[in-house]
């Protein structure tokens, strides 16, 4: 289905399906914009790294992985609710690659209920992470842009800009190590950043990007950085 017909698509649903589950259809009787069943099912990533969000066997919950017990992230911790899988990996292709707002709109929402309170409050700054300006103009859409705006005004926090100043080649097919190499002083960070910043991202793969804009921000005066993403990919997917 091309672009403009599955935003077509989304538009008459959102027209024609009030108060119904975005993933069943059922009836809903609150406030969220699926039901219970549904939000219980999807691929919450859990347990998960505290370091940088690698989803875990069920033994290793609050247990920081390989990774980053041997080469820790740039960022003091990531939180990223959700695994890049089932309904969640489908929201994220139509949102990223088809500019599907009501898709964007979902995931922002299940990123904002997967944050607790206290997170929430954390951070002086959101800081998105940003495309080079040709790719920004070839696709059109920055999803990570998109998304942190909307996520400062409903917390009421400022948004701060990095800048891609390397046009890096695709990450597709290199490894952690490769990616790091690849992202290497590809950030530029205005100085005077406040003390507490919030990376945001909709997909972690391997955290080589976050990590390389991380180092940026801690240059640019942040004392502590997080990664937040809506969605992590299993290593297994990679």
């Amino acid at each position: 289905m091309s672009a403009w017909r599955r935003a077509d698509v989304d538009r008459w649903l959102g027209r024609a399906l009030p108060g119904r589950c975005v993933f069943c259809l059922a009836a809903l009787p609150g406030e969220f914009p699926w039901c219970e069943a549904c939000f219980a099912g999807l691929p919450w990533n859990v347990p998960a790294c505290p370091g940088c969000g690698e989803p875990q066997p069920g033994g290793e919950a609050g247990r920081r992985c390989g990774h980053c017990l041997r080469r820790p992230p740039a960022f003091d911790r990531a939180r990223v609710p959700l695994r890049y899988e089932a309904e969640v990996a489908g929201l994220v292709q139509r949102f990223k690659f088809d500019a599907s707002p009501r898709a964007g709109r979902l995931l922002l929402d299940l990123l904002s209920t997967g944050l607790p309170e206290d997170v929430r409050a954390w951070p002086e700054a959101l800081v998105p992470v940003p495309l080079h300006p040709r790719r920004a103009r070839e696709r059109g859409f920055d999803q990570a842009l998109w998304l942190a705006r909307r996520l400062g005004r409903h917390l009421g926090c400022p948004l701060l800009r990095a800048e891609r100043s390397r046009d890096t080649p695709t990450q597709r097919g290199l490894d952690r190590g490769k990616r790091r190499t690849n992202l290497r002083a590809a950030f530029h960070v205005p100085e005077g950043l406040p003390g507490r910043v919030a990376l945001v991202d909709d997909v972690v793969t391997t955290g080589a990007t976050l990590d390389a804009l991380s180092v940026a921000c801690r240059s640019a005066g942040s004392r502590e950085v997080e990664a937040w993403a809506v969605a992590r990919t299993p290593l297994h997917d990679r």
